[in-house]
């Protein structure tokens, strides 16, 4: 997930502003016992078993919308060097057309009903999905099913989803940062399965044939390898006859997911690229906790304040970067990062620094805490607005997270997070920093502001 919002500096203010405003407003409703209880909420979400499919139903009455995601586990550990993005073409080619829905069908009836399934994959797990309004679902999980189970993998949708696949992979290094994330994956992922690009490598796209695809959908359609998801206006029980009458009938196959390592961080490094760019592209990436691991609330705090700080002190008050930003994912193996465009990598680079210096050697002012429930309450339920992003949220927390139930516990693991809990994070994740620096002469870049001794 990763786009930065760029809006002139007043916009900027008045969305502070707001933001601040709308903290504020669920900070006092979270104190006076407003916000929805993770008991609430796990009053609406039933899980259940069909032939070794695990089924997570949340039902939200009266949407007028259903949404729903068939997950494969494993993501690129289910890749070699060889086989990388056979899994992202495999599920794109699938959503085309299906034995009982060719193409010109398919898509007539989606477009008639407002509906739409589609596929994506990242290094962690691969779905289909599937949108409609309620009166059409019944419909569009007839599609979204013999799509998933029966795809025709017609040459024609082959050829023009490869070739639009390999058209988004040799343009992939075109603007800087896109470029600089293709330098970051390759000093950070080396020698770790995520080195295997879930959407493969124009090479490894190109040497894949039909023939690899119907063998590799026949590999993963196995039960044990799957994950159901549907958020929506759905009965449980009326699903689960639903689900048993096909992707039930799906072969349970013997599954096990393979252990994925850390990332090695012993020591910092920079790597500059020269380009002609108009400014420095700078990354630095750093260890992260996991979505399981009792360390991620504080970590995302943390990332939060160092946020704030190296935007004021960045942009407000030098005049340094237009978006300078620091940020953390949510992947299996993880990681966090700063990031700046900048004249002046050296003197942006030594703030940030300083920045995490102080978030190491001080404790934050408690007084800070008083409206981070707040803001991160506004944030997490902005992003939850859609069937969609909840379907996405409880499946990253069941492959990932130690499963679903744990989603219903962000806000409070955040609200018990104290100063001393964001100092403990900064001083043993935020270090050893991988850096990758994209720039229009290399040799301004002082590389011993990089890599502190």
């Amino acid at each position: 997930m990763k786009a930065f919002i760029n809006n002139q500096l007043i916009v900027s203010k008045i969305y502070v502003l707001t933001f601040v405003i709308l903290s504020f407003l669920v900070t006092a409703n979270a104190q006076t016992g407003g916000q929805p209880s993770g008991a609430s909420q796990a009053e609406l979400i039933s899980d259940f078993d069909v032939n070794g499919l695990k089924v997570i139903v949340k039902r939200r009455p009266g949407a007028p919308s259903v949404s729903a995601g068939l997950f494969v586990r494993g993501g690129v550990r289910n890749l070699t060097a060889q086989t990388a993005g056979i899994e992202s073409l495999t599920l794109s080619v699938a959503t085309e057309a299906s034995k009982k829905f060719p193409r010109a069908q398919m898509r007539k009836e989606l477009t008639r009903m407002a509906s739409s399934i589609g596929a994506g994959s990242n290094e962690d797990f691969s779905v289909i999905s599937l949108n409609s309004t309620r009166p059409n679902f019944d419909r569009t999980w007839d599609i979204f099913t013999d799509a998933a189970m029966n795809p025709s993998f017609t040459p024609q949708d082959f050829a023009l989803t490869r070739d639009r696949i390999l058209t988004n992979l040799r343009n992939a290094s075109m603007s800087p940062d896109s470029a600089l994330n293709v330098l970051q994956d390759k000093v950070i992922y080396a020698n770790h399965p995520y080195a295997n690009d879930p959407y493969g490598t124009p090479e490894t796209i190109a040497a894949l044939t039909l023939a690899d695809l119907r063998a590799y959908h026949k590999k993963i359609m196995q039960t044990s390898q799957l994950l159901l998801v549907v958020v929506g206006d759905v009965d449980p029980d009326v699903l689960k006859g639903r689900v048993a009458a096909t992707l039930g009938k799906l072969p349970r196959g013997s599954y096990a997911e393979k252990p994925l390592p850390e990332f090695s961080f012993e020591k910092p490094s920079v790597e500059v690229t020269n380009r002609e760019v108009e400014t420095n592209y700078i990354k630095g990436v750093f260890a992260a906790p996991t979505l399981s691991n009792p360390d991620y609330y504080a970590m995302r705090v943390a990332m939060t304040l160092l946020q704030s700080r190296v935007y004021d002190e960045i942009r407000t008050k030098r005049q340094l970067s237009y978006a300078p930003d620091a940020s953390m994912e949510d992947d299996a193996a993880n990681t966090a990062n700063v990031y700046v465009t900048t004249d002046d990598a050296n003197q942006s680079v030594s703030i940030m620094f300083s920045e995490i210096e102080d978030l190491q050697k001080n404790p934050v002012d408690a007084r800070i805490f008083t409206n981070l429930p707040g803001y991160f309450l506004t944030t997490y339920f902005i992003k939850q607005e859609t069937n969609a992003s909840q379907v996405a949220e409880l499946a990253r927390y069941e492959l990932i997270g130690g499963g679903w139930r744990n989603s219903l516990q962000f806000f409070d693991k955040i609200r018990q997070v104290k100063p001393g809990d964001v100092q403990a994070v900064a001083q043993k994740y935020m270090k050893n920093i991988r850096f990758v620096v994209i720039s229009p002469n290399g040799s301004t870049v002082n590389k011993s502001i990089f890599i502190p001794n």
